[in-house]
């Protein structure tokens, strides 16, 4: 037993948003989110910290390390104290959450001894995550994107990763992310009945592989039902990039850029307030990180 891990997951970009139909899509990219466990001898008592943003609430991150002792009937035995940097901003559609669990999680079953599978590994945190009540459908496709990096095409509500993808060229992926938080448990299910069969059609793209065509489609449909503005991926697709639209709930957009037209975009973007990241797609697994010294 190594009592003390480290791990870290990416995130991620919303290709099809799973909320309408329990079936999404997701796209690893190059942010991040590290996890620090610590076990101790205060069976049961479990202390989670997000160091990065002090004030969001620890629950996720101390459920999902419960989730994996009850997994092998240690929370009898070990405490644990966790905690969370992230580069990735929260509450803007951008799967901190899933990475966050997804870290947890690798970083917990390391300290303990413990090996399972990668799925049964991102299964932790998707249970995690339902019972934290921080996703309403599991969030499946972004677990496994930010988990396994590269593009993934699920049906969530049966947990299974339909297709695979990696795309290629030399592409960036520029974000827009408003000032506000948005978070999903405060999103209304309602709003978007409407707008299923529409949602259906983006995923079936997906799985066919034109998922540039889904991630725009879907960021459009999401916008007009949750009411968020379309006018950064408008602005982003007449500036050159290949596809745009909201990620997850919003507020961020994002855009997938070929390497010669980002300036052109970044300079459309400029007039937005808020902020933009400029990163790349993820292509590499959660992995276990080497302690320092």
């Amino acid at each position: 037993m190594q009592r003390v891990a480290e791990a870290v997951s990416h995130g991620a970009i919303t290709v099809v948003n799973a909320i309408a139909t329990g079936r999404g899509a997701a796209l690893g990219v190059s942010l991040w989110t590290k996890a620090r466990v610590t076990l101790t001898d205060r069976a049961g008592e479990i202390r989670g910290r997000n160091l990065t943003e002090v004030k969001e609430d620890p629950t996720l991150i101390e459920t999902t390390v419960r989730r994996v002792f009850r997994r092998f009937r240690l929370h009898r035995r070990f405490g644990a104290d966790v905690e969370t940097r992230s580069c990735i901003p929260t509450a803007a559609g951008l799967k901190s959450s899933s990475a966050a669990s997804n870290a947890v999680a690798l970083a917990t079953l390391r300290a303990l001894g413990k090996k399972v599978s990668d799925l049964e590994t991102v299964n932790l945190g998707v249970d995690a995550s339902l019972e934290a009540g921080v996703t309403l459908t599991g969030a499946f496709d972004d677990a496994c994107a930010c988990y396994f990096g590269g593009l993934v095409v699920t049906d969530n509500t049966r947990r299974r990763v339909l297709k695979r993808f990696n795309p290629e060229g030399d592409l960036r992926v520029l974000i827009h992310v408003p000032g506000k938080k948005i978070y999903t448990k405060n999103v209304d299910p309602n709003q978007l009945k409407n707008v299923s069969s529409l949602v259906r059609v983006a995923h079936r793209e997906a799985v066919k592989g034109n998922y540039w065509l889904s991630l725009t489609l879907n960021g459009l449909i999401y916008s007009l039902a949750l009411g968020h503005d379309t006018f950064p991926a408008k602005e982003a697709l007449r500036a050159g990039a290949i596809a745009s639209g909201l990620s997850g709930k919003g507020p961020a957009s994002a855009a997938i850029v070929p390497d010669s037209r980002v300036e052109d975009v970044l300079s459309v973007w400029s007039s937005l307030s808020g902020r933009i990241i400029e990163t790349s797609l993820n292509r590499k697994k959660a992995q276990i990180l080497r302690l320092a010294g």
